[in-house]
């Protein structure tokens, strides 16, 4: 396995990524655009999501593939990405096919920003048409932009430190994985060496001042060229809630509503150099490299 330098989610071949941020830095929004074919697959282990569409992306339902996914400040009020983002790709005809024309899937999670700047500034429809349309292969790169405008980490602390979104890419042989995550935890983030990238050595204990549910929440998407199905695409959200686990003190609790979204191009072949286990040990190096390279973008 090797970490492609400069790689970012975009490293997967067909995967576009677009942007829009508050002048502000009040909030913000990321829209992942997704090649044909492909299938989807999601996980939530955080106690408090904020989250659209993601009951189809469970193993058994009829619709595997979808043409989006969305990453979004402003807490359930950003959910509205989505909306901007479904016209758009309505007009590029794109979506599943019913006798009313295309239905657009596009998925969505949100984390919670409100209070950082202006808790009345949120992305709404006209900012996921936005993003959309700024959507290009280029590197993804790493910082406070985005759906990572406004992330904050930390919180346990009682005193919030900058969060950021951040972007990292591995290769295992012809397989790619890329990885991209909004950084806005209630712990502190370390590299998967347990290199402290937040100003704090102190591994958590009882919090002091315990923060409000539902006003945190790392999101990640991951993707890969790897033909897997479904079922063996869930393992990887599976190794990526791993490296949020590695990488943040502490992760998954009451307070977060961490979100794994993933998605396979289908592009390359199994082999056994690119087994779905081999490829989940990717996603997991994947994500917790970009959760350092956010941290870093802002320490």
């Amino acid at each position: 396995m090797s970490i492609i330098e400069g790689g970012s989610l975009t490293s997967v071949e067909g995967i576009k990524v677009g942007h829009w941020s508050d002048p502000s830095g009040a909030t913000g929004c990321t829209v992942i655009t997704l090649p044909e074919p492909n299938i989807v697959t999601g996980d939530t282990l955080g106690a408090a999501p904020g989250s659209r569409e993601t009951a189809l992306l469970t193993p058994g339902m009829s619709v595997e593939s979808a043409e989006a996914f969305v990453l979004t400040g402003g807490s359930a009020f950003g959910l509205a990405v989505a909306d901007g983002v479904m016209a758009e790709l309505e007009a590029d005809g794109r979506g599943v096919s019913t006798p009313a024309g295309p239905v657009p899937i596009v998925p969505a999670a949100a984390i919670f920003d409100l209070p950082v700047v202006d808790s009345t500034i949120r992305p709404d429809a006209e900012c996921g048409r936005i993003a959309y349309r700024a959507a290009s292969a280029d590197p993804v790169g790493s910082g406070r932009f985005g759906a990572g405008t406004a992330a904050t980490i930390s919180k346990w602390r009682g005193s919030p430190n900058p969060g950021a979104l951040g972007s990292a890419a591995v290769k295992w042989g012809d397989v790619t994985v890329g990885a991209l995550v909004v950084l806005n935890a209630v712990g502190d983030a370390y590299s998967l060496e347990g290199v402290s990238l937040s100003g704090g050595d102190v591994v958590p204990g009882p919090m002091a001042i315990p923060p409000p549910v539902g006003q945190n929440t790392t999101l990640v998407a991951l993707a890969t060229n790897a033909t897997l199905s479904r079922s063996e695409l869930t393992r990887l959200c599976v190794r990526a809630h791993d490296a949020l686990g590695a990488c943040l003190r502490p992760a998954h609790t009451a307070f977060d509503g961490d979100t794994c979204f993933a998605v396979s191009t289908q592009a390359v072949s199994a082999s056994p150099e690119s087994l779905p286990f081999n490829v989940a040990e990717a996603a997991f190096e994947a994500v917790g490299r970009a959760i350092e390279a956010g941290a870093r973008s802002v320490w």
